[in-house]
């Protein structure tokens, strides 16, 4: 899959069938619609293509209007929403930037300047709710009328539901500030995770706990930063970690600004795998990317008094996450035996 920052670049397709949205979670309605695009851009012989933006449009305007609060929680980072939409088998993905210039766009210059001059696109698939343009002053119908005018299809995809329930990137955040990450699996179709490059943090987790059974390096972490200050997901989670071995390490992970710490307003996830493996050492996880999958909430966030009380509570945190995760481990076995 290529990715284009602005489609002013010499490797962009000369046209596509293309849908547009931000696509925040890549959830189960995101993946019927572009298994949708990919149908009709095979049928037509024309490269896939997903555009998006970057802020959020709803970023951009909370920020110009000095109200944070109207900001979305970000479900997903870029590079977690460029995986998935990789995987659901999409050639090109352009990001554009949403700022003044793009934000002050009409309707009409939208569609010539950005789907006909930009990307010449010959199908384009939306949502049910499309908006676009200065003030959301297009719609659909908008969309349609112009496609007749300079040759394009338009298509729509009305509400995906699973169980009576409209899956919708509102949904899925609903499901993580509630914790239950069993409904956003639902929604998302796969276990909530995050990715990223293991970071170096303050290491005061090796000496946290170092005379805990079984914790002779204390509750070592890997730290990744999720780089929105307001992640849709924040607390103590059971996890599973992919991406440092063969098989996946059970563990237990903060997603959070670490109050007790710092309470920087940095989000950082911090990740303490119960079997660390020997073969990495001390150090052997830096760099490495790796994807967190955050199955069960254990709790909030929590300021402590101090570090013996901050090192009681992770205590408790590890011994909870173990009981979750050895009872997960055993449905996952019947589940199987049950489908063989």
């Amino acid at each position: 899959m290529q990715v284009f920052r602005g489609f002013q670049h010499p490797g962009i397709a000369s046209a596509c069938a293309l849908t547009i949205g931000n696509f925040d979670g890549v959830h189960r309605g995101h993946q019927a619609m572009l298994a949708l695009l990919r149908s009709e851009a095979q049928h037509r012989g024309l490269p896939s293509c997903v555009m998006s933006f970057e802020p959020h449009p709803r970023d951009f305007f909370a920020a110009r209007l000095g109200k944070p609060e109207l900001a979305p929680a970000r479900i997903a980072t870029l590079r977690d929403k460029l995986s998935e939409l990789e995987r659901c088998g999409i050639n090109q993905v352009v990001v554009l930037r949403f700022d003044e210039r793009l934000a002050a766009l009409s309707a009409q210059d939208f569609i010539s300047q950005v789907l006909g001059r930009g990307l010449n696109a010959r199908y384009v698939l939306v949502g049910d709710d499309f908006r676009f343009g200065a003030k959301r002053q297009g719609d659909y119908a908008t969309l349609d009328a112009a496609g007749r005018t300079h040759g394009f299809d338009v298509a729509r995809m009305m509400s995906y539901e699973v169980h009576g329930l409209r899956v919708s990137s509102s949904a899925v955040r609903e499901a993580l500030a509630a914790g239950d990450m069993e409904a956003a699996a639902r929604l998302l179709g796969r276990p909530y995770s995050i990715s990223g490059h293991v970071v170096h943090g303050q290491k005061l987790g090796r000496s946290l706990g170092a005379s805990a059974p079984g914790a002779d390096d204390g509750f070592r972490t890997l730290n990744l930063r999720f780089p929105h200050d307001k992640p849709a997901a924040m607390g103590i989670y059971a996890v599973r970690t992919h991406g440092l071995g063969e098989q996946p390490l059970d563990g237990v992970a903060s997603l959070g600004v670490r109050p007790t710490i710092e309470d920087a307003g940095r989000v950082l996830l911090e990740v303490h795998c119960l079997a660390w493996p020997a073969d990495l050492g001390c150090n052997g996880a830096y760099g490495k990317l790796v994807r967190v999958e955050l199955l069960h909430k254990l709790r909030d966030e929590a300021r402590y008094e101090g570090l013996e009380a901050l090192t009681a509570a992770i205590r408790r945190d590890v011994d909870n996450a173990r009981a979750f995760l050895a009872t997960h481990a055993a449905v996952r076995r019947q589940t199987t035996r049950d489908r063989i």
